[in-house]
């Protein structure tokens, strides 16, 4: 069923284990949530039981436990919501070679990584996805998503790089640099289609409603520990 008000709204997973580990958690050695990241998805399931702003969402998550696991703690909470995965709203993949490798042997090998350069640059040597590759699945996945759910709201259970991409392409930004978005986990980011965009289908303008919104945190720790890269997640 749709009601003609197209929604997306992007949920960062909570923390995960491997941010607490200072791993490298590609959907190959992804562990899941961390304790605070199953605190912090159930605040957000709290939170949407009681406001029922999602009610009626497509729910949808990356093919990462940690996504998976935040999903399935939250969708209970929103009303008629069945869970779909899609690997396609995946983190950066760092490749077989450098997936679960530690933070500090990335840096000793590599040198820290350039995040606001060259998008073609190859910032997982070894098989790992340029920016650029990166940004053309998730943008792929997002048009195909929009496509098959018109008029819904559609709540996508993702990662912090996955709400980067997200962010720069629906406001045509640059694609790299210009500025940086630090994703709280479990925050809510929502964008809608402007109001010539809703009346026109050649228009594809979008606005955004909220970045950020973490209210439901209040009170915890942001971080089990401090985080050492900005892609740690």
């Amino acid at each position: 069923m749709t009601d003609g008000a197209t929604r997306v709204v992007l949920i960062r997973h909570g923390e995960s284990q491997v941010t607490v580990d200072r791993v490298i958690g590609g959907h190959r050695t992804c562990s899941g949530l961390s304790d605070l990241g199953r605190q912090q998805a159930a605040r957000l399931h709290d939170r949407l039981a009681d406001t029922h702003e999602l009610d009626g969402a497509v729910l949808i998550s990356s093919n990462f436990d940690r996504a998976i696991e935040t999903a399935q703690v939250i969708g209970p909470a929103i009303a008629g919501a069945d869970l779909l995965i899609d690997p396609g709203f995946g983190e950066h993949d760092p490749g077989p070679e450098l997936d679960g490798m530690t933070f500090a042997a990335y840096v000793d090998r590599f040198g820290s990584p350039d995040w606001g350069g060259d998008p073609h640059h190859e910032v997982f040597p070894g098989g790992g996805e340029t920016i650029a590759r990166f940004h053309l699945r998730v943008g792929s996945t997002l048009s195909k998503t929009l496509a098959t759910h018109p008029g819904r709201t559609i709540a996508i259970s993702c990662h912090g790089g996955v709400v980067d991409a997200i962010f720069r392409q629906l406001l045509r930004t640059a694609p790299t640099g210009a500025f940086d978005l630090w994703t709280s986990n479990t925050s809510l980011t929502e964008f809608v289609p402007s109001h010539r965009a809703a009346e026109s289908a050649t228009d594809s303008k979008w606005r955004l409603v909220r970045y950020n919104d973490a209210a439901h945190l209040a009170g915890l720790p942001p971080a089990t520990n401090p985080p050492a890269q900005r892609r740690d997640d």
